[in-house]
């Protein structure tokens, strides 16, 4: 039995691991690569295994960087089943069709460009269509209820804490009589972040596959995230602008409404009008109304509390859907907050509000999450003076502000603690999905704490259980 790294190795995203065990190929996850564009496009396109010969796929959750190429991957011909919790089912629906959606879009954007200077068009990399067609492949599962993937192979979802319906994966593997079990953590959550429940740590496993994003820094406590959130709304109130948020609709989005929502009713800030311009995180919303056997007793709390019994909703939030409601937020003044998909700025409607509000010093850029490289949302960070959008030059004139502790992801002290619960027991900790400096950092700290056998695999790489 082996691990094949198809993904997510030395790098944060496209999280795709090849497990082979009796003859019999199970996938984690199979999620999208994201970086430059030039180099996404060829690597989401094509796969390093055959599809057809993939029997099954469970999936750590539904971000699209974990879920989002599995159109791709049913349209080279997988067949099997698709296996994840019932808000993973129903929200790697959701991004997967937005994603085609957003591709479509995107690529007949481009090509009336290209139309005009005689150059060939794009192609999307998959359409609604086969969205649909990968989603009649998902199947539901409980938390900490076994299930058989495939013959010789035992899959139990326990909580990440990470976003809804985010799962670790732990593995019982089976081969001519030997047992090995393996636990794949997918993104691991934090402590003390609304609305979900904490992380469940690891048990009784012979070789962990941890996540290590964060790998070289802990992160500010939620509180402190709260107070940036806060100044940042404050200052830029105070201008008169826009606050304009690159948020993942799944996730992020619904902490910071939750935040905002708490700051104007404990009057921090003005009542200013807040809109989650996305038909995605207007549909993911929904689902999070719709599930909330995930909620902490906080979040539960709050939906008591609220005279309609909702989480999310309030008198100042507008959810738009069109996408004439998406332009007219442009010819409005500030003060007021935008909330828009994508998380790494992209692709879908952000990148229009990033273009007509970047050139204004009174408008806020504020970025929550960590940011791949290459994309325009990692530009802005590194605070690029100029920066293209739909391939035009746009100077930055407005603030950007990164905002570190809204992070869903752990930071190196839990991911120190996920560790250590297998201490002693675990045979080898496996470093994915994190950039070389985080986990050398992170290598050099588990070293330090005990562990003599980290692996950091290349893409490509396989080892042997």
């Amino acid at each position: 039995m082996e691990i094949t790294f198809c993904g997510a190795a030395q790098t944060v995203t496209g999280s795709r691991h090849l497990i082979t065990v009796n003859g019999s190929q199970v996938l984690l996850d199979c999620g999208m690569f994201q970086g430059r564009r030039e180099d996404t496009y060829a690597q989401n396109l094509t796969f390093p295994f055959h599809p057809s010969d993939i029997q099954a796929v469970v999936l750590s959750h539904a971000h699209i960087d974990h879920c989002g190429n599995l159109p791709n991957l049913v349209q080279h011909g997988f067949q099997g089943s698709i296996y994840g919790t019932h808000a993973t089912r129903h929200l790697a629906d959701l991004l997967c069709q937005d994603a085609g959606h957003i591709q479509e879009s995107d690529a007949a954007y481009l090509n009336k460009k290209l139309a005009r200077q005689g150059r060939p068009p794009v192609k999307p990399l998959y359409t609604i269509e086969q969205a649909v067609a990968s989603s009649r492949h998902l199947v539901s599962q409980d938390y900490d209820h076994a299930f058989e993937p495939v013959p010789g192979v035992t899959a139990t979802l326990v909580d990440a804490g990470h976003i809804l319906g985010s799962a670790g994966v732990v593995l019982r593997l089976e081969e001519k009589g030997r047992v090995v079990r393996l636990m794949f953590s997918g993104d691991i959550g934090r402590r003390d972040l609304p609305i979900l429940r904490d992380p469940v740590l690891p048990s009784d496993v012979d070789y962990l596959m941890m996540e290590c994003t964060y790998g070289d820094t802990s992160h500010a406590p939620p509180e402190k995230a709260y107070q940036d959130l806060r100044a940042v709304v404050q200052r830029t109130v105070a201008r008169g602008g826009k606050v304009i948020i690159p948020a993942f609709a799944v996730g992020r989005t619904q902490t910071l409404v939750y935040y905002l929502h708490q700051m104007i009713e404990r009057r921090e800030i003005p009542r200013i009008p807040i809109f989650v311009d996305s038909p995605l995180a207007v549909n993911v919303s929904e689902v999070f109304q719709d599930h909330p056997e995930f909620f902490d007793e906080e979040a539960h709390a709050v939906m008591r509390s609220s005279p309609n019994g909702e989480l999310l909703g309030f008198d100042l939030l507008t959810f738009t859907h069109s996408v004439e409601e998406s332009k007219a937020l442009n010819g409005r003044k500030g003060p007021l907050v935008i909330i828009s998909a994508s998380g790494m700025a992209e692709t879908g409607r952000i990148l229009h509000h990033l273009r007509n509000n970047i050139g204004d010093s009174r408008n806020t850029i504020l970025i929550t999450s960590w940011m791949a490289p290459h994309t325009l949302g990692r530009r802005l960070v590194e605070g690029q003076p100029v920066v293209k959008i739909f391939g035009e030059e746009f100077p930055v004139r407005a603030e950007v502000r990164a905002i570190d502790g809204l992070s869903a992801h752990a930071g190196q002290d839990f991911l120190l603690t996920y560790a250590k619960a297998v201490q002693g027991r675990v045979r080898g900790i496996i470093l994915i999905h994190g950039e070389p400096k985080p986990a050398g950092i992170f290598k050099e700290k588990l070293t330090e704490a005990g562990f003599t056998r980290v692996w950091y695999p290349a893409l490509g790489d396989r080892i042997e259980l």
